[in-house]
């Protein structure tokens, strides 16, 4: 419901709640925050282009097709080096973008910078570049990137702000898809059909969340909204918790009790290799 209030799928928030509250490994997280991330984006995208008319969307698809010259490689790119990196290295990565996130979501929406108005030759291969950067964000932390998608179309391409958000939507999708595939070639993959009820339901909340959210947010002020988001954001840094187990969720400790008193030896399938 807090993403739906500053225009967002709320995978910002259920990330570090994934592995800090229900104790998912961080390559599980973000496997499970990709795949929910792409639910609420299918639901989005129809209203989104039922709110901003389908002509004017398509008159700046060249921004689209910039951006995702560099997107749809930079989220192969980000989902190959997730799934390489060790479970440690992968928790301060997550744990630094989280940050890094926050502060630009902080800078964006306490200044007024100026569109950067490029001439066209420059403003391509810059295109390309920002596009590629938010791809690999996007695939690293399992999210759809509209936090980084619309200020880079605002300020980049001078487009206003309801457009910006139409257009982030059709990045987002192909860009979401990609880094899927590429994280469906991966052996931790199969924590998303250990956990299938959960992820049905979590992504069913984060539907409905982001859809109320949305609706109530001409009732609340967006400076906020911001400030509170860039807040929760940096207070919800993933922690790392204990061994992890076959539904990629961990337990406290090596020797201590498993977290999830559900869970039974023999009922979920491999995660894949723990690289911690």
């Amino acid at each position: 419901m807090l993403g739906g209030m500053i225009g967002l799928g709320g995978a910002e928030f259920r990330l570090p709640l994934l592995i800090s509250l229900f104790g998912f490994a961080a390559l599980s997280a973000v496997i499970l925050n990709k795949a929910m991330s792409l639910a609420v984006v299918l639901v989005a995208l129809p209203a989104r282009l039922a709110a901003v008319p389908a002509a004017e969307v398509a008159a700046r698809r060249p921004v689209a097709v910039n951006l995702l010259a560099g997107s749809l490689l930079g989220a192969w790119a980000g989902a190959s080096w997730a799934v390489r990196m060790r479970s440690s290295t992968l928790y301060k990565v997550l744990a630094a973008l989280m940050v890094l996130m926050a502060a630009a979501l902080v800078v964006t929406h306490t200044a007024t910078p100026d569109t950067l108005a490029l001439p066209l030759w420059a403003q391509v291969p810059c295109g390309v570049a920002a596009g590629f950067g938010i791809g690999v964000v996007a695939a690293i932390m399992g999210v759809a990137g509209g936090e980084l998608l619309i200020p880079t179309i605002v300020l980049l391409f001078g487009e206003d702000i309801k457009t910006a958000g139409s257009l982030s939507l059709l990045v987002s999708l192909p860009t979401m898809l990609v880094a899927f595939t590429r994280y469906s070639r991966d052996g931790s993959f199969s924590v998303l059909g250990a956990n299938i009820r959960f992820t049905t339901i979590m992504a069913a909340g984060s539907v409905t969340g982001a859809v109320l959210g949305g609706l109530s947010a001409p009732r609340c002020s967006a400076g906020l909204n911001d400030v509170y988001e860039a807040a929760t954001l940096q207070g919800r840094g993933p922690r790392r918790r204990g061994p992890r187990l076959p539904s990629g969720r961990r337990g406290r400790s090596a020797s201590g009790p498993v977290r999830w008193s559900s869970w039974r030896a023999g009922t979920g399938r491999s995660s894949g290799v723990d690289r911690s």
